[in-house]
C-alpha cells in the first residue's frame, strides 16, 4: 500500500515516493486536497517533489513537510516531518524540492493536505493566464484550471468563457516516455515553464552542485 500514514485530522499525508497522483487522490477523504492536481505524470510524487510541482499558483515547496531520499552516495537523509522539534543542522526538504533529482531519489514524502468545501476541474480555450484558480496548466485539448474552496471562488472558475467540465482525470504519462523535463514547445506548460520529453533539467549553480557533492 502506497499511502504509508494518513492523518486527516493534522491534514497531512505521507506516501512512498512511487505513489500514483492519482492513488492520492483515491485514498484521501471527501473534502480534502494534496498540493498537485488530479492528473497522472511520470514518476508519481517523487517525480513531483524533484520537479517542483506542476501547474500550482503557489508556493509548492511549503506544502512538502518532509522527504525521505537516498542521496547519489548512497547515504538515506530523513529531512522534515509531519511535526519538527528541536531541529539542528541544515533543513534539506526545501532545496530538494524541484533539484531534478541532484540531491537523490525520494523514498517518501510527507505533504500538507488542505481543505475545501468545493472543488472543480475544467478546460477552457484559454489563453493562459491567471484565473484565480489553485491550479492552472496548458494541455493539448486546452486550458486546465483546478480550484478547491469556498463555493463561490469554485463558482468564478466555472464561469470561465467557453468552461467545459473535466469528467475523468487526464493521465499524461505517455507524453513523456523518456522522462519529464523543461523545455520550449513540449506537450504541457504550466505558469513557469514548459514541459518537454526527454528529462532535461534546469542547469543548477554551483553551489547547489557542492552541496549535492556533500551528500
Amino acid at each position: 500500500m502506497p499511502i504509508l500514514d494518513l492523518s486527516p485530522g493534522d491534514q497531512t499525508v505521507t506516501v512512498s515516493g512511487d505513489t500514483l497522483l492519482l492513488e492520492v487522490y483515491a485514498a484521501l477523504p471527501a473534502g480534502l486536497f494534496p498540493p498537485f492536481p488530479p492528473a497522472e505524470l511520470p514518476g508519481g510524487v517523487g517525480g513531483l517533489v524533484t520537479r517542483g510541482g506542476f501547474g500550482q499558483t503557489f508556493f509548492f515547496a511549503a506544502d512538502v513537510l518532509g522527504v525521505t531520499f537516498r542521496a547519489p552516495s548512497g547515504r538515506v537523509v530523513r529531512a522534515g516531518g509531519r511535526t519538527v522539534k528541536n531541529v539542528q543542522g541544515y533543513d534539506l526538504t526545501r532545496p530538494f524540492v524541484g533539484s531534478f533529482g541532484l540531491l537523490g531519489e525520494a523514498l517518501e514524502v510527507t505533504l500538507r493536505l488542505r481543505p475545501g468545501r468545493a472543488a472543480a476541474h475544467i478546460v477552457h480555450p484559454g489563453p493562459l493566464a491567471p484565473t484565480g484558480a489553485r491550479f492552472t496548466w496548458q494541455a493539448p485539448d486546452g486550458i486546465h484550471s483546478l480550484h478547491f474552496g469556498h463555493a463561490g471562488e469554485v463558482e468564478a472558475v466555472t464561469a470561465l468563457p467557453g468552461a467545459q467540465p473535466v469528467t475523468a482525470p487526464p493521465d499524461y504519462t505517455a507524453l513523456f516516455p523518456d522522462g519529464m523535463g523543461v523545455g520550449v514547445g513540449g506537450p504541457l506548460r504550466d505558469g513557469r515553464c514548459g514541459w518537454v520529453n526527454g528529462g532535461r533539467a534546469p542547469e543548477p549553480p554551483a553551489l547547489f552542485r557542492a552541496l549535492a557533492a556533500r551528500l
